[in-house]
């Protein structure tokens, strides 16, 4: 099948800056992961898929997010995704669209020990923490990696968007052929745009370093952050711990996140299974359509016909040749995006409890303290509860952002799946259509 033609790239948006307070899971001052500006835009508004805690129930302290917003229930508002950001952005305010992205331009590269694909970085920005106003840089998929990975390590509290799988895009086996590369420059864009589009992650100093160097590979050369050797430590204290108390809101975020991927795997299983189908299908048909071509040579009055019934059949292979293409090329890569989204999820909820393990575990050792009269509560349990507390804000301002793309995706999708069926469909009628007055009886010469 023929690579798809490079489809129109889509602005994201960050927001600016509002807050500059230390996050309680930041570094301190003088190491290496120093926290920046960071912003967020905060709404009220709950998520619709997913039972909302009453704000009473988080701790009224003056706790602060990574990016310095106050860690209470409040919510970032989501940007809506693509379908919305269509219909919306002639409305929205220049001062609001500070950040523009965009993922273009393959190119391969033959090297002596290796043959690599690089893409170009487009960047636009009015924001006051980049030098100049536009850059444009070229990344390889393990620079992608590199910065999926950092921001793990530095936002443990908020949803990492997926990065296409490394070998495994739409079941191509040659990673270089032009349909693998243009799967995987749609999917890298669409990476790159989530993360511009959030409120935290757009303002992580790996994204700025990724997005603006020039020699990324220093950068890739320093050693592992406070950060991550922090969630080492704290997975190792609490392996094995099982929690006392873990709220329901969060048991039932897993849950729906069990069951969406389960969904989403059968679907995308079946759908392969059909699209392979149609492939097989599709090769019959253009074995099938020129035989009656051929027949057509050795008939009189049936000529006619048999050469329309050989059009109709090249045509209707042509139009299902062009459903499976957008079946592969749109379809799976979303339903594939969502599976491994939901995937990085789940591995922030359990972040989430290995900190409300700690948490427990330290106030067990400070009850037995208080029995012993040894003395105060220490501060290593209010310090852990500010941790438990950021995290259940950040994690349900995080959700209720995904479950606003994720609705408007799939509504973008599903709309998309009906119309080019319909398109398909009415390609086949008109065809066969066509054949019909070929096959009707002629009015004999007077």
């Amino acid at each position: 099948m023929s690579g798809s033609s490079t489809p129109k790239s889509l602005p994201s948006s960050g927001q600016k800056a509002l807050h500059d307070i230390k996050h309680p899971l930041s570094c301190s001052p003088g190491t290496e992961e120093e926290s920046g500006d960071l912003g967020v835009l905060v709404n009220d508004t709950p998520s619709p898929d997913l039972p909302h805690t009453d704000p009473s129930s988080i701790a009224e302290k003056d706790l602060s997010l990574p990016n310095g917003t106050p860690a209470d229930t409040s919510s970032p508002a989501s940007s809506s995704s693509l379908l919305n950001r269509l219909q919306l952005d002639d409305d929205m305010d220049g001062e609001t669209r500070d950040l523009f992205v965009t993922v273009d331009d393959p190119k391969k590269h033959v090297c002596t020990m290796e043959t690599y694909i690089t893409y170009r970085i487009m960047t636009k920005t009015t924001r006051a923490e980049f030098d100049f106003s536009e850059y444009s840089i070229r990344r390889r998929y393990q620079d992608f990696d590199w910065l999926r990975n950092k921001l793990e390590e530095t936002q443990p509290t908020h949803f990492i968007p997926p990065l296409p799988e490394k070998f495994v895009v739409k079941g191509v086996v040659d990673r270089f052929s032009e349909e693998f590369v243009e799967t995987r420059r749609r999917a890298l864009d669409k990476f790159l745009k989530r993360i511009a589009d959030h409120p935290v992650l757009s303002f992580n100093e790996h994204f700025h370093v990724f997005l603006t160097s020039k020699d990324l590979n220093s950068h890739k050369k320093q050693g592992a952050t406070l950060l991550s050797k922090m969630g080492e430590s704290v997975r190792y204290v609490t392996s094995g711990y099982k929690l006392r108390n873990r709220p329901l809101e969060f048991s039932a975020i897993g849950e729906y996140l069990d069951t969406f991927a389960l969904k989403l795997g059968t679907i995308d299983r079946i759908a392969q299974r059909i699209i392979k189908e149609e492939v097989e299908y599709l090769v019959e048909l253009r074995e099938y359509g020129p035989v009656y071509s051929t027949w057509s040579a050795l008939e009189g009055e049936l000529s006619e016909p048999l050469e329309g019934v050989s059009a109709c059949i090249g045509n209707c292979s042509t139009a299902l040749e062009e459903l499976t293409e957008d079946m592969t090329e749109d379809f799976l890569p979303v339903l594939r995006e969502y599976i491994l989204y939901s995937e990085s999820m789940k591995n922030v909820l359990k972040k989430r409890d290995q900190v409300q393990a700690e948490y427990e575990a330290k106030q067990d050792a400070a009850a037995l303290k208080r029995e012993e009269r040894i003395g105060k509560v220490p501060t290593e349990v209010e310090k852990c509860q500010d941790k438990v507390e950021c995290f259940n804000a950040d994690l349900k301002a995080d959700m209720d952002r995904w479950q606003n793309n994720k609705r408007q995706d799939f509504r973008q999708l599903l709309m998309g799946m009906a119309d080019k069926n319909i398109q398909y469909y009415e390609k086949c009628l008109t065809a066969w259509e066509s054949i019909i007055p070929l096959l009707q009886d002629k009015p004999e010469p007077k």
